[in-house]
């Protein structure tokens, strides 16, 4: 008996019950808690919240759930509090990955979060930065457009909000992918 193709229905795979995510009150919270986590060695990302987490311009922190209690120490040692943790138990509680690369020809755009940086492959000449809506961003593009990747400032280093702090993602993936 003939039957016809047919494709599977590609089923959503099941959440990692080995990773859990910290929520925070605000940005600045999750950018003292990644460094104080990465100092101490902790394999952590930072990602977007899942659509049920959000709460306006925010980031969680994506970290190994067995690390739990170590790390809610040590965060507490820091004085820094999550408000919510979070295991990935569910497919909605999947964190967005914040990063995406498109490349145009001889350009690379890179994109974090909101915030973009388009270098020039050839030169490593950055010849745009675009996005977000903090008040720095102004002033990161003028610090930053028209420098190649190695005389250009770290964006942590000039800005201040999380559009400084998206754009140091990008940044960094730029360094790494037109470094290869």
């Amino acid at each position: 008996m003939f039957r016809p193709f047919q494709r599977k229905k590609k089923k959503p795979g099941p959440a990692s019950p080995d990773r859990g995510i910290l929520v925070f009150e605000n940005t600045t919270e999750v950018i003292r808690a990644e460094t104080v986590l990465r100092e101490q060695g902790w394999a952590i990302k930072v990602k977007g919240p899942p659509p049920g987490l959000r709460s306006g311009c925010d980031l969680v922190i994506e970290f190994p759930l067995i690390e739990e209690l170590s790390i809610a120490r040590k965060l507490s040692e820091a004085g820094i509090k999550p408000i919510q943790v979070v295991p990935v138990n569910s497919v909605l509680l999947e964190p967005v990955d914040l990063l995406q690369v498109k490349e145009y020809g001889k350009y690379l755009m890179v994109r974090a979060a909101n915030m973009k940086i388009t270098v020039d492959r050839e030169t490593k000449l950055i010849v745009n930065l675009s996005g977000g809506g903090c008040p720095d961003v102004p002033y990161l593009a003028e610090q930053m457009v028209g420098r190649s990747l190695e005389h250009a400032p770290q964006p942590r280093e000039v800005g201040y909000t999380l559009c400084a702090y998206a754009l140091q993602i990008a940044f960094e993936k730029a360094v790494e992918l037109c470094s290869a």
